[in-house]
């Protein structure tokens, strides 16, 4: 699942587009330069000839700290990071010591911020396709309370539309021409438009269709922790894997007793498996309900359940 490209939006308030871009270049060795247009963007080149861009983001509250305290801010502390393409062997070091250089450098996040990964769609196929809008759409509420999805970006990150995954499984679409024609048919508007509306969804076609030929995941609170942002670069990774991979992938609503178990069981299926990816499973089910260790709970929940007839499974 690690050779698959990918990109990342980060964005992020509390100092200005400037200076963001300035601990990036001193981080990568690289240069900055103000590249203006509609975002006031800034750009900074790597000396591999990367270019990473800081922009403006509308949607971002604007803030800053002031003696101690947290106020509001001009534009210029709207800062959104778009990298270039990456793979991950090469480069989550580099992502994971620059979000922290940028929070060092006095970034941080609030509620109107988010993540966004972008996935190369280059090996995808119309089944691949039904099966992320599949497995996305069963996991929808367990995947809202683990990320812990703020009301406030809630316009900027639906759930799985109902409507969309009753007739992906219903007409079963054999072709991209009848999946785009089924992402776009509840809504009106120019489909060439980088904003259209049917782009707010956890899961967002619209760049694979009129975009970069990407599948992105919308589904994060943005954060200035290192160890988040891996955490949800291996979730993305991992799904965009189990999609491309998966014969099939049906829409059963997921009903989770115990959610921290079964997130975990999830996660070691879709490769979060061993120590290395300890970290990354705790950030994803920290805030999740239950045991993750015990499917009912506790020793004493599963002796019950067993005493009762019932059949456990040790996590």
């Amino acid at each position: 699942m690690f050779t698959h490209k990918f990109g990342i939006e980060v964005e992020f308030t509390g100092i200005t587009r400037e200076k963001a871009a300035g601990a990036a270049a001193e981080y990568l060795h690289g240069s900055a330069r103000y590249s203006g247009g509609y975002y006031e963007a800034y750009e900074v080149t790597a000396p591999d000839g990367q270019v990473w861009k800081f922009m403006y983001d509308g949607s971002i509250r604007c803030q800053k700290k002031k003696n101690r305290r947290t106020v509001g801010a001009g534009s210029s502390y709207s800062v959104e990071m778009v990298s270039p393409i990456l793979s991950y062997y090469e480069d989550i070091g580099n992502i994971q010591s620059l979000i922290r250089r940028l929070r060092k450098a006095g970034g941080f996040t609030n509620n109107t911020c988010g993540i966004h990964i972008h996935l190369d769609g280059g090996e995808h196929t119309p089944r691949s396709i039904r099966n992320f809008v599949n497995l996305i759409a069963s996991r929808n509420d367990l995947f809202y309370k683990a990320f812990q999805i703020a009301p406030d970006r809630m316009n900027y990150c639906k759930k799985m539309d109902a409507y969309l995954v009753e007739q992906m499984n219903r007409q079963k679409p054999k072709t991209f021409g009848q999946i785009e024609r089924i992402w776009y048919e509840k809504y009106g508007g120019n489909r060439n438009s980088h904003y259209h509306q049917s782009r707010y969804h956890f899961l967002n076609l619209h760049s694979f269709f009129h975009g970069h030929h990407t599948v992105e995941l919308r589904g994060f609170n943005s954060e200035l922790h290192a160890g988040k942002v891996r955490a949800y670069i291996v979730f993305a990774l991992a799904m965009d894997h189990q999609a491309l991979t998966q014969k099939s992938a049906f829409y059963h609503k997921v009903q989770a007793e115990n959610e921290k178990f079964a997130m975990r069981t999830y996660l070691n299926r879709i490769g979060f498996i061993g120590e290395e990816f300890k970290s990354c499973r705790e950030h994803l089910y920290k805030h999740l309900d239950g045991n993750a260790a015990w499917r009912y709970g506790s020793r004493e929940n599963v002796r019950s359940h067993i005493g009762n007839g019932g059949n456990t499974h040790e996590g």
